[in-house]
């Protein structure tokens, strides 16, 4: 079989080897540029490791928050009354040897994968060169790590190199006390005081995580509350609970720097040190606040956003139109300002998901090669924060509502009157649901609770569908079961409808 389009996609991450995929199946020369592995941060040193590491703290909350109320007796090496230790505890280099392993065998199934459909994969850097030619190609020139460079002809190019973590100037990781999220499956000892900068989706999973596996953990918040961007009455829940467990929530302080210090060394907590306790050099961490307070921590975990992998790519020289904040401008079906040139995932800044960036790397090759497609649909897509418990949403939210940008109901029903919820010692969290007044078409949802991002995907396929709330009430549901709640939030929105008219 002769190919008769080429393509080259820079960037193995879900946009990339999705997109690959798709292209190898429809009859197009795949080429797939990565520095590396496939599979991209989502796999390596984001997505996967931190779901894997916030696995075993979710097993260690889940027991140590229940096992008593549930009337469980653990009656080997149990602590004494008078002794403050936990019941369980955690081998932190066992776990992250076990994060990596599990990265690195995604990473390489992922590889098969595209090589068996046909895909060629080069390890190596790429970038776009110059503009597009006479006959609308485009050419990449690849540098591979032993200093050797190829150049590519294509007839479509995809760029979807990601995004790596922010940093502030004055507090640049050093990968042992200071760290960035790539960076904490290279330690081997749980942080005894840990303090997390960012009280964004990053910074709260991973500041609920190191608590639950027994951190002390403080975590600055530069905004009012957690998780700013998700519903407030979800963020408000998580925050108590985090408050409830110990944690040392600093909201609206903004920190402008962290630096290494010597001792004191003290299990005291973050913010008390013991006069005279002179540790190793470098064995604290000092974050500054904006406001001249001080607090230390054995470790600092900065989670204050990302950068876009735009730099030095040869993208405005090609014509490719970059956005203020260096993520490059796309349209709905991820074509970008050059014509041949497509774009995906955390690059463009659309929205940090896999699922996102998956998506919009399967809509350029279908655009390009002509096959059938829909644009990107960002009120379909539907999203999780993987703390404990889990927040996952779909659709339309509460700021949309309050706001005024759509007319919906809402209900909010919480876990506690769920009789599976209750059995399994849940106590924390809530279903709601937003639908049309009148209609009662559902158009969006959010899901507090263990496993939310279990319970969404029914909410997820009502607000794909346009279904109504009487359609989700009259569905069955297994009893008991938490997503009964998820039911029951329907029915009582069709009863608000009914009386409104």
């Amino acid at each position: 079989m002769g190919y008769v389009t080429r393509i080259v996609i820079i960037g193995g991450g879900p946009g990339g080897y999705e997109a690959a995929l798709v292209a190898a199946q429809l009859g197009a020369e795949v080429t797939v540029v990565d520095c590396d592995g496939l599979g991209g941060a989502s796999v390596l040193t984001d997505c996967v490791p931190s779901k894997t590491l916030i696995a075993t703290a979710e097993v260690m909350t889940t027991f140590d928050s229940s096992y008593e109320e549930l009337g469980i007796i653990v009656a080997d090496d149990t602590p004494p009354l008078e002794q403050a230790a936990r019941v369980v505890g955690v081998d932190l280099g066992k776990v992250n040897r076990r994060v990596k392993r599990l990265a690195l065998a995604q990473s390489h199934d992922i590889t098969a994968s595209v090589t068996r459909a046909g895909a060629r994969v080069m390890r190596g850097r790429g970038r776009l060169k110059g503009q597009q030619s006479i006959d609308g190609s485009r050419r990449v020139v690849v540098e591979a790590a032993d200093g050797t460079s190829e150049t590519l002809t294509a007839d479509a190019v995809l760029i979807a190199t990601g995004a790596q973590p922010r940093e502030i100037p004055d507090a640049l990781p050093d990968g042992e006390r200071i760290l960035n999220w790539t960076q904490v499956y290279d330690l081997d000892e749980l942080p005894e005081e840990l303090i997390v900068v960012g009280s964004g989706v990053t910074g709260a999973e991973f500041a609920g995580a190191y608590q639950a596996l027994g951190s002390k953990v403080t975590l600055v918040s530069s905004r009012d509350r957690v998780l700013p961007g998700e519903d407030p009455d979800a963020a408000a829940v998580l925050e108590d609970v985090f408050r409830r467990r110990g944690m040392n929530v600093l909201a609206r302080s903004r920190a402008v720097s962290a630096k290494r210090v010597p001792g004191p060394f003290t299990t005291e907590g973050p913010s008390s040190p013991k006069a005279g306790e002179e540790g190793r050099a470098g064995d604290r961490v000092e974050v500054t606040l904006a406001d001249g307070r001080v607090i230390t921590g054995s470790h600092c975990l900065m989670a204050v956003g990302a950068i876009p992998n735009t730099v030095d790519m040869g993208l405005e020289e090609s014509g490719v139109k970059l956005k203020e904040s260096g993520h490059i401008w796309t349209d709905k079906v991820s074509r970008t300002s050059a014509p041949g040139v497509y774009a995906a995932g955390d690059v463009t800044g659309i929205f940090a998901l896999a699922s996102v960036a998956a998506m919009q790397g399967r809509i350029a090759m279908y655009h390009f090669l002509g096959d059938a497609v829909a644009p990107l649909n960002l009120k379909t897509v539907s999203s999780n924060v993987f703390t404990d418990p889990e927040i996952a949403t779909v659709g339309y939210s509460q700021a949309d509502v309050d706001s005024g940008r759509i007319d919906a109901r809402a209900v909010k029903l919480p876990l506690l009157r769920n009789p599976r919820a209750k059995m399994l010692g849940i106590r924390d969290g809530f279903v709601k649901l937003f639908c049309r007044p009148g209609t009662g078409i559902v158009v969006g949802g959010v899901v507090v609770a263990p496993r939310a991002s279990e319970l969404i995907h029914p909410i997820s396929i009502a607000v794909d569908n346009n279904l109504t709330v009487e359609q989700i009430a009259n569905a069955f549901t297994v009893y008991p079961s938490l997503s009964g709640s998820i039911a029951e939030v329907a029915r009582q929105l069709h009863t608000r409808k009914t009386n409104a008219e």
